[in-house]
């Protein structure tokens, strides 16, 4: 997978004129090319320039690379630009929640589902997320096989169950779990195929797998909603904090809005989280002296114990991996906007209808705002190189007013877990490349297979 393409100079003016990307087919346009490899297409797009037209299917679109570009148009959703249908099988996984609703209806979403998510709920969280990871610890054993992806997707499964549902869940946690990991497979098996394109009305395997799974979700999340609102007790976790949330009307959210909001975060803090914990330990095998610095910060911090919430102030090389394997393994790796009448991007006029592409994936890899793009360098996140990184070269969760709304949750979570298990454990992942695979997550493309080693 190339890691970077020549561009446009790197004292090149931010106003820039588009420029015609690949000619595509008759009627189908890129679609091919993107569908066959999403990541290598966009670093293409990105050789051509900083903004490239192109077409995906009867699409007109158009892709930025500048970070003066792409905080237009992450900071433009809502006002110049709207949000992008995501697909039937998006629609049907995540419902009305704040990742696909627009206009009034987002904002109150966002205002209620928020405070949910804030540092010093997040604060109440991390116990929770470090006692998880020291149950896995306690499994493992020095000279033990695993499969690291398998391992780390269920342990955030089982923090997200616990921080979501709490108890109410004991036991089943294998049947949400089960059921979101075919509905996650299903909508990114869409997005990159013809799917995309067909009306919902069309049969297909996959989505008949995928409704399914959803009619599990659903029965799932209005068994515990319905036990919660029968007994009434106050708890401390997300689902009781979506419950108890009211609008400036005084309206709660609907169960089908509960349902939407739960199955949102639910998403958020396992799938993602999970496999950014996937590439952090391989990468970490990569890279010995990364590792042994990472030995030596949990050492010196942690020294027998594991991490607390008010650790992670000390930990600063652990969050330095966490933010650099975000950078070269983003688990959002596009985001996208359709322009509005009269919408701009750099003063100039973009037709309306256009698709407006972003790539975490190219932008993080481009060598002039990233040396040595390709290189797993958390150094590169202290000190003077950190302090001149432009504003939206690096968004692994977004931007603008539309932001994931758990990214703290998430790094948090990334932080505690991968500080309890490499306070115990090296995991030297077998050798070899491991190709990412886009879905709706980047995910490794092959088995992540690894030896633990006791530290």
């Amino acid at each position: 997978m190339p890691a970077e393409t020549t561009a446009q100079p790197e004292d090149a003016a931010a106003d820039v004129l588009p420029v015609p990307g690949p000619r595509g087919l008759p009627l189908i346009g890129s679609l091919p090319a993107f569908a066959r490899d999403p990541l290598a297409f966009f670093v293409t797009l990105r050789g051509h320039g900083d903004l490239v037209r192109w077409r995906l299917g009867p699409q007109r679109a158009l892709f930025l690379s500048r970070p003066e570009h792409i905080g237009e148009l992450l900071t433009g959703v809502e006002t110049v630009f709207r949000h992008p249908e995501l697909g039937w099988a998006f629609k049907l996984v995540l419902g009305d929640g704040v990742v696909t609703s627009e206009g009034p209806a987002w904002r109150r979403k966002r205002a209620l589902v928020q405070p949910a998510v804030r540092p010093r709920q997040v604060r109440s969280y991390a116990a929770t997320m470090a006692e998880s990871a020291a149950a896995t610890a306690e499994r493992w054993c020095a000279g033990g096989r695993i499969d690291v992806r398998r391992e780390m997707l269920a342990l955030t499964q089982r923090i997200a169950v616990r921080t979501l549902f709490g108890a109410d869940t004991a036991g089943r946690e294998d049947v949400i779990g089960r059921a979101m990991d075919v509905a996650q497979r299903a909508i990114g098996d869409e997005f990159r195929g013809v799917t995309l394109f067909l009306p919902p009305w069309v049969p297909t395997p996959g989505r008949r797998r995928l409704k399914a799974a959803v009619r599990v979700i659903d029965a799932e999340v209005a068994r515990v909603t319905d036990a919660r609102r029968r007994g009434g007790e106050e708890r401390d976790d997300l689902l009781s904090r979506l419950l108890a949330a009211v609008d400036e009307e005084g309206r709660p959210l609907t169960d089908r809005e509960v349902r939407d909001e739960a199955v949102t975060l639910y998403i958020g803090g396992h799938e993602t989280t999970g496999t950014t914990l996937t590439w952090a330990w391989y990468l970490l095998a990569r890279n010995p002296a990364a590792r042994d610095r990472l030995t030596d910060e949990l050492s010196r911090v942690l020294g027998d114990r594991d991490p607390r919430f008010d650790d992670l102030k000390d930990l600063r090389w652990t969050e330095q991996v966490v933010k650099e394997t975000l950078r070269l393994y983003p688990p959002v790796w596009l985001m996208t906007g359709i322009a509005k009448e009269d919408s701009v991007l750099d003063g100039r006029p973009v037709p309306e209808g256009t698709v407006l592409w972003s790539s975490q994936w190219s932008a993080h890899r481009d060598a002039r705002w990233f040396p040595a793009p390709g290189e797993f360098r958390p150094e590169r996140w202290e000190g003077e190189e950190a302090a001149a990184l432009p504003d939206h070269a690096w968004f692994p969760f977004g931007g603008g007013a539309r932001a994931c709304l758990g990214a703290r949750f998430a790094m948090v979570e990334a932080v505690l877990v991968l500080a309890t298990l490499a306070r115990r454990f090296h995991v030297d992942v077998d050798p070899g490349e491991i190709p990412p695979r886009p879905g709706l997550t980047l995910q490794p493309g092959r088995e992540v297979t690894a030896t633990l080693r006791a530290v």
